[in-house]
């Protein structure tokens, strides 16, 4: 049933909140214990203290999950937008005609713009990165000595590269020659460093839940037939993807971050899904383009 007015918009609207609902509930159960099994088995590593976050974690020889070289964060987390995106482009590219409608076109470029606001550019630094900063972060160098150096914010926000040889007066009084090949990129810590992967991971999640929902809805409703035997394995994709997002919740809230910072990414990350879901959203979704 293509969206083709208020009222279509409406019932799909109801008929995904079920969907929502789940997956929401899935993601708050996982943060929910994670976060407390790190407190009160102390496994998790504040990462926003620059005396600690260089160094590995202190479980990463009896935990995999707990080192950040691990394979679900080297190539899955950290690459999470670009998962999402392929996921969905599979996905709709795919889908049956009546299922390719614009509003999940609009849906998908909205929560990108979110991805590219919150962890990109926001009129210069991210969201996230000025939250930080906002809260007492500082750019930090950590010297080889083990001295910490404060340098201009700039110099995080640009993730420039810094060197005795590219910025000499900010390591003028250090106490230690530094080698000519040492060369560090700032890094904003102390203040509140928002966990960013939960951000994404929670927005993805919700995201790709929704989209598979789709054809969910319409598999369930006879619809089957329309659908090829190359979606039904995009949409199992999807699914394993989702399965990898909320595996990957769980290591960074037992891992990684204080719970504060744990929690305002998992709240951030909802919102950031959320704004597809507000009275502007469906408002714009519900336009009609111009005739020319």
């Amino acid at each position: 049933m293509a969206l083709g007015s208020a009222a279509d918009f409406r019932f799909a609207m109801r008929n995904l909140y079920l969907y929502h609902l789940k997956t929401l509930v899935a993601l708050s159960t996982i943060v929910v214990f994670g976060t407390a099994y790190s407190v009160v088995y102390n496994t998790y590593l504040d990462t926003s203290n620059p005396l600690l976050t260089h160094l590995p974690h202190p479980l990463h020889k009896s935990h995999y999950f707990a080192s950040k070289s691990n394979i679900l964060n080297v190539l899955f987390i950290k690459k999470l937008w670009g998962w999402t995106s392929a996921a969905f482009l599979a996905l709709y590219l795919t889908s049956p005609a009546r299922l390719q409608t614009r509003e999940r076109v609009y849906t998908f470029l909205a929560e990108t713009v979110m991805w590219l606001l919150f962890t990109g550019w926001f009129f210069g630094p991210s969201l996230l990165d000025r939250l930080t900063y906002s809260t007492g972060g500082e750019c930090l160098v950590h010297l080889p000595s083990g001295a910490l150096v404060t340098v201009p914010s700039e110099l995080c926000y640009t993730k420039s590269t810094v060197s005795a040889a590219t910025h000499p007066d900010l390591f003028a009084a250090s106490l230690t020659p530094l080698a000519d090949d040492w060369r560090q990129v700032p890094r904003l810590r102390r203040g509140h460093d928002v966990s960013g992967h939960m951000f994404l991971l929670t927005m993805s999640m919700l995201f790709l839940a929704e989209q598979v929902s789709h054809s969910i809805r319409m598999h369930a409703a006879g619809g089957a037939q329309e659908m090829s035997a190359v979606h039904k394995w995009v949409v199992l994709g999807n699914m394993v993807i989702i399965l990898l997002g909320y595996l990957a919740c769980y290591t960074t809230t037992v891992y990684f971050h204080t719970p504060f910072e744990k929690i305002t990414g998992f709240l951030l990350g909802l919102a950031g899904y959320a704004v597809t879901h507000t009275s502007l959203f469906r408002t714009i979704l519900r336009a009609k383009p111009r005739q020319s």
